[in-house]
């Protein structure tokens, strides 16, 4: 092997200047000797410091050090690494893989300066899954010198989540104006990795509960709907130009709105996405309804019902409180949408290439508008299951018996239940 420059002007495994020989020992295997020289080792290694002193070893000029198969490279590199200056040692190194094993064999014999160099390296270098629970097993060991090698895997501050949220937020909702279309792998990282997050620990949870987070995620909810408006004002002009790609910026809007819907289920904040998809409710469907699209806007219209299934949902469920005058609003604006289109949808679905709508999905949008329905005043109630069941035959999605029975039977004693309760409570105020 070829001698390497070394300190004291000393060369690794020189026969000529060496005074020691040192031996990895493997079992069952030929020892190999390498020629040494007793102060380069003793001024970088504690182990060969104490071994050096013992009076078997000064007799013969050997040292024998039992060593792993595995590990049989790993300690030779060490050995040789021993007789270079400091600043070199770091640039020996090609590999986090190497330089972990050569620090398991520094660190158990205690050679200073090869630990400090790998260490250096393996801080400087990038790390892949499998090398960085290697990398935490070997730091358990090192003590005081893993601070540096842990700094990356140590838990930010909560400022620093917090900033992090925010630019993740304002790039995942597309606040930046104008937003450069080569972004949109970012966005969809942005969206990940929020949503990863959120469910990660309790100091990510209190990070989403600051104020500041909640403000830039109510503005980033305003400003994704506020896209959608204008992508359905410039609709029709796009849809005569390509229909494909009208349709695809539209759908790619309401992905992302139906995303940040999704996040405020998590933290509480449905109302923002509720109270803003009711005030664009009726612009959106004068525009998807208008006989321009009446045989296209398919994937649109159906993506319309799925994010409007987080509404109602959040709504009939007591997520979000609404007010009654504005749960029948969105009811009634909306149940003759999705009536119709989940008809035109399954006739469609006949073929095996159109589209098909969840039927899970379907199943939870519907039992939503049962809550929703079962939560009105009764005489709201009766307005709505009196044009369902005009309309039973031509829809029979979504199925609302299980409403009209209930309310066939609270009508049937409302009056015995309320008159006996007010004159259980002396309240004559009352009348039916």
């Amino acid at each position: 092997m070829e001698p390497v420059k070394l300190v004291e002007e000393y060369n690794f495994d020189d026969h000529t200047t060496s005074d020691v020989r040192v031996c990895f020992k493997l079992i069952d295997e030929q020892p190999e000797w390498f020629s040494c020289h007793s102060s380069v080792l003793s001024q970088n290694s504690k182990y060969f410091t104490d071994r050096l002193g013992q009076n078997d070893i000064r007799s013969n000029s050997c040292i024998e050090i039992e060593c792993p198969r595995t590990e049989y490279d790993h300690y030779v590199k060490m050995l040789k690494l021993m007789y270079l200056p400091g600043e070199s040692v770091v640039d020996s190194f090609d590999s986090v893989k190497s330089a972990l094993g050569v620090l398991r064999a520094s660190n158990s014999l205690g050679c200073e300066l090869v630990t400090k160099g790998c260490i250096a390296y393996i801080e400087a270098a990038s790390w892949d899954e499998n090398e960085e629970e290697e990398i935490l097993e070997v730091a358990r060991s090192l003590g005081s010198d893993a601070v540096s090698l842990l700094a990356r895997l140590h838990a930010p501050s909560a400022d620093a989540v917090k900033n992090v949220f925010i630019s993740a937020i304002r790039f995942a909702t597309c606040m930046e104006t104008p937003f450069p279309p080569f972004l949109d792998d970012l966005k969809t990282s942005a969206q990940e990795q929020i949503d990863f997050m959120i469910h990660e620990d309790d100091e990510t949870a209190l990070v989403t509960m600051d104020e500041d987070v909640r403000s830039v995620v109510q503005e980033g909810t305003t400003k994704l709907l506020s896209g959608l408006r204008t992508g359905l004002d410039l609709l029709a002009t796009e849809f005569d130009q390509s229909p494909d790609l009208a349709e695809k910026g539209i759908l790619s809007s309401l992905a992302d709105i139906d995303w940040v819907a999704n996040l405020l289920a998590k933290i509480d904040m449905m109302h923002a996405f509720v109270s803003g998809w009711s005030e664009i409710s009726d612009h959106i469907l004068s525009v998807v309804q208008d006989k321009k699209y009446s045989s296209g806007l398919w994937a649109v219209k159906a993506k319309l019902i799925e994010v409007t299934g987080k509404a109602l949902d959040a709504v009939g469920y007591g997520t979000v409180i609404l007010p009654p005058s504005s749960r029948i609003h969105l009811l009634k604006r909306w149940l003759p949408y999705i009536q119709m289109t989940k008809r035109l949808l399954d006739e469609n679905s006949k073929d095996e290439t159109s589209l098909q709508m969840d039927s899970d999905m379907c199943q939870n949008i519907e039992s939503a508008i049962v809550s929703m329905v079962l939560a009105l005043p009764s005489d709201d109630q009766a307005d709505i299951l009196s044009e369902w069941m005009k309309n039973a035959e031509q829809f029979r999605y979504p199925d609302l018996t299980e409403a009209f029975e209930v309310w066939c039977y609270r009508t049937k004693t409302a009056k015995r239940r309320l008159v006996g309760g007010l004159n259980g409570s002396s309240n004559p105020t009352v009348s039916l």
